[in-house]
């Protein structure tokens, strides 16, 4: 067995001692490529007598994509010219491996011309052998280009492992704000009991209209949480006109319509897709279809979608549900009205789609019920 000078002590300090290097560089699967077999033999025996336990060779290059299925290489000795497929043709088939796993390519030739050594090294080739090729030279040519690998490997591996801790760490961080924004609201509809669970029954009927109109189960599920938020803002409006028991004058309309965007405030500028998607809501969900919402009077398809099927859910369960300046009505009258509405305050498909939803469940008479029937 052929023995390898010693590792560089300084160079692999930092990911492993240089006895488990060279182990791994030996169990490496390496492939060998050549039209002539008496050649592939050759290097392949020289490879094994030096300890590596894993070579296989090939005569025809183009077995090779179903050799790296069953085996995939570590690093890969092919000739430059050979019939049906050439190095630069292998080259292009190890491309993903170049290029993602950083698989090293010795190129073995006799053409020593520079335009060969540029295509092949633009194709990713790593290093150059020319015939006739000392054994000893090839060998250490192997083994630097192994560890190479293998120090790539490790570096990838430990920056996965700070890259999951990150991770973890950012998510508790988003959930434990998420969280205390969730108990914010929960905060603002204690101070109006007549709408009690409001925020949490417009979310499950949000998803449920999501998904009627093609919405995944993960983006509704997502809607779901964030259409909970959607009056968030109302912890600025004062008590006395949130429990009001009549009309509103115009001033307090006026007050009462800044609540979206008090709550886009509170939402703003966050990098939680959740809480971004909860601060469109806030914005959006008092937009009407033929633009005479606020507070932007945004029109049609302007109106962010999520935006519009929030609007639906919160309508609907504003009627069906008791208010403190009127009773609850039944889903029919409800559905009437949205339908009144149709392609003007709402979302023409959206009413459609929630009469669908209503449909499926006709044992219910009050939306409260139903709505807590789709979750």
């Amino acid at each position: 067995m052929i023995h390898f000078p010693p590792a560089d002590r300084g160079q692999t300090e930092l990911f492993g001692e240089p006895d488990r290097l060279a182990l791994l560089s030996q169990a490496a699967h390496i492939i060998v490529i050549d039209d002539e077999e008496m050649n592939v033999r050759m290097v392949v025996r020289m490879l094994e007598r030096a300890g590596f336990q894993s070579v296989s060779g090939l005569a025809d290059p183009r077995e090779l994509p179903a050799l790296i299925i069953r085996n995939p290489p570590d690093l890969v000795i092919t000739d430059l010219h050979m019939p049906h497929l050439d190095a630069f043709g292998v080259l292009d088939i190890l491309t993903p491996l170049i290029n993602q796993e950083r698989l090293p390519v010795i190129v073995v030739t006799g053409d020593s011309s520079r335009d060969a050594r540029q295509q092949a090294l633009t194709r990713g080739a790593k290093d150059f052998v020319t015939k006739p090729f000392d054994m000893i030279e090839v060998l250490l040519r192997v083994r630097n280009l192994l560890e190479s690998r293998l120090l790539f490997q490790d570096l990838r591996k430990q920056n996965r492992t700070l890259l999951e801790s990150v991770t973890g760490q950012t998510r508790e961080l988003e959930s434990t704000r998420i969280e205390m924004i969730e108990r914010l609201a929960l905060a603002a509809e204690y101070r109006d009991e007549e709408t009690s669970e409001h925020n949490q029954r417009v979310g499950l009927l949000s998803a449920r209209l999501a998904e009627a109109i093609g919405w995944t189960a993960e983006d509704a599920g997502l809607l779901r949480r964030a259409a909970a938020l959607h009056d968030i803002g109302k912890i600025g409006i004062p008590d006395a006109l949130l429990r009001k028991p009549g009309a509103l004058t115009e001033g307090e309309v006026r007050v009462m319509r800044t609540h979206t965007s008090i709550g886009a405030r509170i939402l703003g500028d966050s990098q939680v897709p959740l809480l971004q998607l909860a601060e469109t809501i806030t914005m959006s969900h008092h937009e009407r279809w033929d633009g005479t919402g606020y507070p932007r009077g945004l029109k049609g398809h302007d109106i962010p979608v999520a935006g519009r099927i929030v609007a639906v859910a919160d309508a609907f369960d504003a009627i069906t549900n008791d208010r403190p300046y009127r009773a609850a009505r039944p889903v029919s009258v409800a559905l009437a009205v949205l339908r009144e509405q149709y392609n003007l305050h709402y979302e023409g498909r959206l009413v459609d789609a929630l009469e669908r939803i209503v449909g499926e469940d006709r044992n219910y008479d009050v939306a409260s019920k139903a709505v807590a029937n789709f979750s």
